[in-house]
């Protein structure tokens, strides 16, 4: 039985949907699933600092759900950058997660797959996105995880900068406040609200001002990313708003259309910002497992 694991990258937040908004993106980790073996082989093109073994992320995540799980062949490839905010690591547990559904036959249900990949991360802003394709709300009480379709315009692209330096994730969630007071916090649900509504009734050019009225985690992670503030100036002078932080950092994600896309890239590229800029698309597919043979 050989078949391939697609998982898309995905982009959280959205601006104010902290922890509970994102977006599946045109960037993806595949995994093919070849012949078993006596021991688990990964091949993948990421050197020596991600395991070769059983040890490698995506296997250890198949074992824990499947603790007699046989052991195969693996050829993993991805484009998605480690520690950029595009999902890299969700993306990894939802391939683990599918491949013990796979070879170990547990018949995970889609919720099923959801609740265990939440577990495991902590919050459903990448992984409901990334197994389900496109735009998801989601909430996460310990328990259950409650989600929601978010409406996204198909022919949207998405301009982002992909710095060259990674951020981690701990060192964006230590620069968060550890509580905000009433009125700050009633101000940031607002706008988290009326953004989801904009979207959701077509309000398209509402919903990305309000994508950058942010008060959960922008504002106190933007000396880490102080390119933020420049791409949004550059866009602003064009007319367009919709930029945000694409998870903890550092990459930045610009929501246009077609038509805008190329001349905010014309832009960007003439900051000569240390990174890569690329307009991306919107995943509407999710997590697919490619015919067996």
């Amino acid at each position: 039985m050989q078949f391939t694991i697609q998982v898309p990258a995905s982009s959280a937040n959205l601006g104010p949907g902290f922890d509970s908004l994102g977006l599946a993106v045109s960037r993806y980790l595949r995994v093919q699933v070849l012949e078993p073996t006596s021991k688990w082989v990964v091949d993948h093109p990421f050197g020596d600092s991600v395991p070769h073994n059983h040890n490698n992320l995506i296997v250890q995540i198949a074992q824990k759900l499947a603790l007699n799980l046989p052991a195969h062949h693996l050829i993993v490839s991805s484009d998605i950058p480690l520690a950029r905010g595009l999902g890299s690591s969700s993306s990894a547990i939802l391939a683990g997660i599918a491949l013990a559904n796979e070879l170990g036959q547990l018949a995970l249900s889609p919720s099923d797959m959801l609740l265990v990949a939440t577990q495991l991360e902590g919050h459903p802003d990448n992984v409901a996105p990334a197994l389900l394709g496109g735009g998801v709300a989601a909430y996460y009480d310990q328990k259950n995880v409650y989600q929601a379709p978010l409406t996204f315009p198909e022919d949207f692209k998405l301009v982002t900068f992909i710095p060259n330096y990674p951020l981690k994730t701990a060192d964006a969630r230590a620069a968060l406040a550890t509580e905000l007071a009433l009125p700050q916090a009633v101000a940031a649900s607002a706008v988290a609200n009326v953004m989801i509504a904009s979207w959701q009734a077509g309000n398209i050019e509402q919903a990305r001002r309000l994508m950058e009225a942010d008060e959960f985690h922008e504002q106190a992670r933007a000396d880490l990313v102080p390119h933020l503030a420049k791409i949004r100036q550059i866009a602003h002078a064009l007319g367009i708003y919709g930029t945000y932080l694409s998870g903890a950092g550092p990459t930045t994600v610009t929501l246009t259309t077609g038509q805008q896309a190329q001349a905010l890239i014309t832009r960007l590229q003439a900051l000569d910002l240390p990174g890569e800029i690329v307009a991306l698309e919107p995943d509407f597919n999710g997590l697919v497992i490619q015919p067996k043979e």
